[in-house]
């Protein structure tokens, strides 16, 4: 007799899950936007456009990390070049809103200010039917999928893993940042896509599209995270997990690990599209630098201070890093990156389950003691 999916759904997270998410829907998705717009500039408990950019930001940060912990902390799959599909998903998107942007720009051009600085002529053919914000939504998945999908065959399939995986998906975020740089390949060379005005007619500044985007972020990982929790307490999750522990014996099974492994990575591919689509509206700019290999380093990282195979520590692991980073590199800016890196060799050494780890541990002792 098959579960309701009600009863299913319940079963995702325990109550200290369930709780978890109900705190983050009443402070993300109820609480803050209220507290921005609802309140007076004047009142102490105001929140600023600023915060809500921020956290906005760290939410899209926070999709990518529960992207990267389905295969990092569950498939076993380290990748160092999940920032490439985090700013494909940028760049796809972020062609409608440089289209939306019409005569407003410096031109005043039907192109875009850099193809007019450059004196290209026409949109070239790849930009068709990106003034549709339709298309460009198709994009932001289609492309991420397409590029994981073929390179993650071609890896999978030659048995490629370990560090070794991990160095040629640095090697590809670094190519495709090289090709980026370009002028020639029209999507804005060293300064990307800036100076962005409104989405569907409305401004992009203005306060309710600016909390709109910031909920449609927390309603997003929210539904990263039941997505990504139903799959691996399901028999996928199962075989996936297996396949990270003991590969060999998962094929000596009957099973292949290449399918499974491709399914998790080109899933987490396009979650990392769809966060890069919401995160260049909020931040107002993409360009090449969002794929530098140090910012899919910094993606593990957050996992890693999180806590892997969790879900919900990535979560966690993305807040405490992108808020330490924008007080640290604003207080003490020269001292940023050695905090990082500190931070990564203290959770590697002491805490190998990462905060959230750390927080079972010392609630289990507690329960023992009472």
């Amino acid at each position: 007799m098959r579960t309701p999916l009600l009863f299913r759904t319940l079963a995702l997270f325990d109550t200290t899950g369930w709780i978890a998410t109900g705190l983050f829907v009443a402070i993300m998705l109820v609480l803050l936007p209220l507290l921005h717009l609802a309140l007076p500039e004047q009142s102490p408990f105001y929140v600023s456009s600023y915060v809500i950019a921020l956290l906005g930001k760290i939410l899209c940060y926070a999709i990518v990390a529960v992207a990267m912990d389905l295969i990092w902390g569950y498939g076993g799959i380290l990748s160092l070049g999940h920032g490439v599909f985090f700013a494909l998903g940028g760049y796809a998107f972020g062609m409608y809103l440089m289209r939306a942007i019409g005569h407003d720009g410096v031109y005043q051009s039907d192109l875009a200010d850099f193809m007019v600085f450059l004196d290209w002529k026409a949109y070239p053919w790849y930009w068709s039917g990106t003034e549709y914000i339709l298309w460009s939504l198709v994009l932001v998945v289609a492309v991420p999928a397409f590029l994981a999908i073929t390179f993650g065959f071609f890896a999978f399939r030659s048995r490629i893993k370990g560090v070794y995986f991990s160095i040629i998906t640095q090697a590809m975020t670094y190519a495709f940042m090289l090709l980026f740089f370009r002028n020639e390949t029209g999507f804005g060379g060293n300064n990307g896509f800036t100076d962005f005005k409104r989405i569907l007619g409305i401004p992009i500044t203005s306060p309710g599209m600016r909390v709109g985007l910031f909920m449609l972020s927390g309603l997003t990982l929210l539904m990263t995270l039941l997505l990504c929790r139903y799959l691996v307490t399901s028999k996928f999750g199962r075989v996936l997990t297996a396949i990270r522990d003991a590969e060999s014996r998962v094929m000596f099974l009957g099973y292949n690990p290449l399918w499974y492994k491709l399914t998790a990575w080109t899933i987490s591919a396009v979650l990392c599209g769809i966060a890069g689509a919401l995160y260049v509206p909020q931040v107002g700019i993409i360009n090449p630098s969002e794929m530098s290999p140090a910012n899919s380093i910094e993606i593990a990282i957050w996992v890693a201070v999180g806590g892997r195979a969790t879900l919900w520590g990535p979560v966690l692991g993305a807040f405490i890093v992108n808020l330490a980073k924008s007080y640290f590199s604003v207080a003490f800016p020269d001292y940023w990156l050695f905090f990082l890196g500190s931070l990564f060799v203290v959770v590697t050494l002491f805490l190998p389950d990462g905060v959230l780890g750390l927080w079972k541990r010392l609630r289990s002792r507690v329960r023992r003691r009472t």
